[in-house]
């Protein structure tokens, strides 16, 4: 075996995106201020949707969660590189990568589905209007929200499994600012078949339907808006997608050039960004894209 003529790595070093001090104070100080931005937003947007009686509807129950969602990523992701930059600490322990694999795994999948669902709900509302109060039922979105934990949670486990089953010997520096296990698969010295299968197989029956599933119902919705007669029927009607439409593009966007754009690994130098943009600033946009677009939501922040 691989791993038995050398010792396990006990440590990973994160290698993040700069040495040069006075350009690691600068993105520490933007690093903090967005996670400053994302706890409040998000805080925020949770306390409102169970305190405004405007808001207890599917859509803003599913917001709900959608911002506890991304409340629990940003937090996996940035308190870890803030404490790396700040202290200059880049190492993490196995266990501690394994942790941080299992959580923003268990929440990157929750909230595909979470997304997904919420294109559904607004494919009921804008194509079956009469039919919405009769289909997203209390219940049925309590067990579309609890469906996409589970998912989410079977996600987590899984690349769990597939981590504790990779061997490393050397070149223990991820060159990214957290533990992605795709990276950890290729600096594994161990057969990684099983890890590569896992990832495979999840990413193909988890991540491929909830993207269906958007765009299904958002070519449903385009039809539908472009049936409408009345430029003020359509404006309406377009209105009751956007902020979601904005956060879905955004949010697969970045996980589209991250994981599925084939790409050698010298011009991978992108990759940062893109896995900052879903990780850091989509958690950081989302409260905001709903508070600055929706009018009800303005209306439960005004009363």
């Amino acid at each position: 075996m691989a791993g038995s003529n050398c010792t396990q790595e006990t440590e990973f070093i994160l290698a993040g995106f700069t040495e040069a001090p006075a350009t690691q104070v600068a993105q520490f100080l933007l690093f903090l201020l967005t996670y400053l931005v994302t706890i409040l937003g998000n805080l925020g947007m949770i306390v409102l949707i169970r305190a405004s009686p405007l808001l207890h509807s599917p859509m803003y129950y599913f917001l709900g969660n959608l911002a506890f969602v991304n409340l629990c990523t940003s937090t996996t992701i940035t308190p870890r590189m803030l404490a790396g930059v700040l202290l200059g600490k880049k190492g993490v322990t196995y266990a501690g990568c394994m942790a941080q694999v299992f959580t923003f795994d268990l929440f990157v999948v929750t909230e595909c589905f979470l997304l997904a669902t919420m294109a559904y709900d607004r494919y009921m509302a804008v194509c079956h209007p009469l039919l919405y109060p009769l289909v997203m039922t209390p219940e049925r979105c309590s067990r579309l929200v609890t469906g996409s934990y589970l998912l989410g949670l079977t996600n987590g486990v899984g690349q769990t499994i597939s981590m504790s089953s990779l061997f490393f010997c050397s070149s223990s520096a991820i060159d990214l600012f957290f533990c992605d296990i795709s990276l950890l698969i290729s600096l594994s010295t161990s057969d990684t078949t099983l890890s590569l299968v896992i990832l495979r197989t999840s990413s193909s029956l988890l991540g491929v339907p909830s993207i269906l599933v958007v765009l299904v119902s958002y070519m449903a919705i385009i039809s539908t808006i472009l049936s409408i007669s009345s430029a003020e029927g359509k404006r309406k009607a377009f209105s009751t997608c956007a902020s979601h439409l904005t956060t879905v593009s955004t949010f697969y966007g970045a996980l589209i050039f991250m994981y599925l754009i084939p790409r050698s690994d010298t011009s991978r130098g992108g990759d940062k960004w893109a896995a900052v943009l879903y990780t850091v600033v989509t958690p950081m946009l989302n409260p905001l894209i709903y508070s600055l677009r929706n009018r009800e939501v303005k209306e439960a922040w005004r009363r």
